[in-house]
């Protein structure tokens, strides 16, 4: 049901729902679908691997891992704000969710999205201490720091897409309410409005700049001054184990930004078949979180060896367990 409002001498129409479009006219999309569930089921299990291994392991109680576990947390939720919803409802061919529900799913998918970004962040703002101010940096990146540094970028992140959000209701819907998109996308929602959506447009402007943009170029920065003070290391052996430390987070930053970046340019320069710009946006919000885990379990030592010794303290406490038992 659509409700109807009389604004002076406009009509204001707020749909009851929307129809998420999907894939059009893609051959065997339900096996895409069924896809992202497993990815959905891998993501689970390796972000929960990477929590649980942080909270339980004393070695890793610095502000370094406090933000891996943040990027783990925002991972885990992003992927569950989306996957499971939209799989389940585009498997089942159920497409229409109710206004309040796509408004709430918009808000999560996109507050998670730009969490991950700003934590990315973080960690490069933790490898520039760590690498051009060594002697300094117990001093400066504390996990004081590190968590003051997180809480600034959830307010910030909470605060600035509720205003995205709120700023929907505004619009009156008097047309189509098919959402070309795979998701309750903002852009495809607010292009569909009969009124004036230009304070919509602004937003998605500056939501680009705030959570693609000015994330992206701080982080080239701070390489660039990682690679200005590599360079000035004059011992191979030395310079190489400080390499090292970046490799991880470098295969992260490449991993969110190249698709998203590349995504946007193309978009600005060519046409693009809406089936090929929805894959490419699912594989960027899905397949980081998944990999995520498994990059810093496999680049990371500290991690592993941590792994180890917990899976070694859970074996002996279960043979003592057992042990117990059979007296």
């Amino acid at each position: 049901m659509t409700s109807v409002m009389s604004l002076e001498n406009a009509t204001f129409v707020r749909p009851s729902t929307f129809y998420i479009n999907g894939f059009y006219n893609m051959p065997h999309a339900k096996y895409y679908y069924i896809f992202m569930c497993f990815v959905y089921a891998v993501t689970i299990l390796g972000n929960s691997l990477i929590m649980g291994t942080i909270y339980l392991a004393r070695a890793l109680h610095t502000a370094k891992y406090i933000a891996v576990f943040n990027l783990a947390l925002s991972d885990l939720c992003g992927s569950t704000a989306l996957i499971p919803m939209y799989a389940d409802m585009l498997l089942v061919e159920n497409q229409y969710i109710s206004y309040g529900d796509c408004l709430a799913s918009m808000f999560f998918i996109f507050t998670f999205m730009t969490m991950q970004s700003f934590t990315l962040l973080a960690l490069a703002f933790d490898r520039v201490i760590a690498i051009c101010f060594p002697l300094r940096y117990h001093a400066i990146v504390t996990k004081t720091t590190m968590i003051k540094m997180l809480g600034v970028m959830w307010l910030f992140t909470l605060s600035f897409i509720s205003v995205v959000v709120v700023l929907i209701t505004r619009l009156s819907f008097c047309r189509s309410t098919t959402v070309d998109s795979y998701f309750c996308d903002h852009g495809p929602i607010f292009r569909l409005a009969c009124n004036d959506n230009s304070p919509n447009r602004i937003m998605a402007y500056v939501y680009t700049s705030v959570m693609l943009g000015i994330p992206l170029l701080l982080i080239a920065c701070s390489y660039g001054c990682i690679g200005f003070a590599l360079y000035k290391i004059s011992n191979g052996g030395e310079r190489m184990k400080a390499m090292k430390t970046c490799t991880s987070h470098l295969i992260l930053v490449t991993m969110f930004y190249l698709p998203i970046t590349s995504t946007y340019i193309t978009a600005l320069t060519t046409y693009i078949h809406p089936n090929a710009r929805i894959i490419n946006s699912v594989l960027t919000q899905t397949i980081p979180p998944m990999l995520n885990p498994i990059i810093y379990t496999l680049k990371t030592e500290e991690v592993l060896q941590s792994i180890k010794v917990l899976y070694k303290q859970i074996k002996m406490n279960l043979a003592i367990k057992k042990r117990c038992e059979v007296q």
